[in-house]
């Protein structure tokens, strides 16, 4: 599993399938991935929401989401595997990008960095800043004019 990259499989199960069933149709898939050589990382189950159109006279569907940690060889095999479900309405395999998770990621960094941040800057002290003489000459917004905006119609 040295090319091992991440996927995401999106499923929806049968509105027929109880709770408990979408419980043991994710063991049994997290055990195919498994078996063929891969891991489950997160699993999402969104619950029960209205499909777009009918599938199989079918109007709603239980919604589960899984980011799966595999190679790519694998994809064929389960995919196979997944369509032989009787319980499952339709399945979705989809390479996650590498360069939005990065993206990603570092923004979820950026944004705990400026919330430290922020919290650090309120307190004063040699680090705070002060407005500087240089910015007074600068005029305001306030001061600065506008155009008056018009409406078109003639008074």
């Amino acid at each position: 599993m040295s090319d091992s990259r991440q996927y995401e499989l999106l499923y929806v199960v049968s509105p027929v399938v109880t709770e408990d069933g979408v419980t043991e149709l994710h063991a049994r898939i997290e055990e195919i991935v498994q078996q063929l050589g891969g891991s489950i990382e997160q699993t999402d189950n969104w619950g029960r929401r209205r499909l777009a159109y009918k599938i199989n006279r079918h109007r709603e569907g239980t919604y589960v989401f899984e980011l799966i940690n595999a190679s790519g060889s694998i994809l064929s095999e389960l995919d196979r595997r997944l369509r032989v479900m009787d319980e499952l309405l339709r399945h979705l395999i989809v390479r996650v990008d590498e360069d939005l998770r990065k993206a990603a990621r570092a923004k979820v960094r950026r944004e705990a960095k400026n919330r430290t941040t922020k919290s650090v800057g309120s307190v004063s002290g040699p680090a705070a800043v002060q407005p500087s003489e240089e910015t007074s000459d600068v005029p305001s917004v306030s001061a600065v004019e506008a155009p008056e905006l018009t409406t078109g119609v003639k008074e």
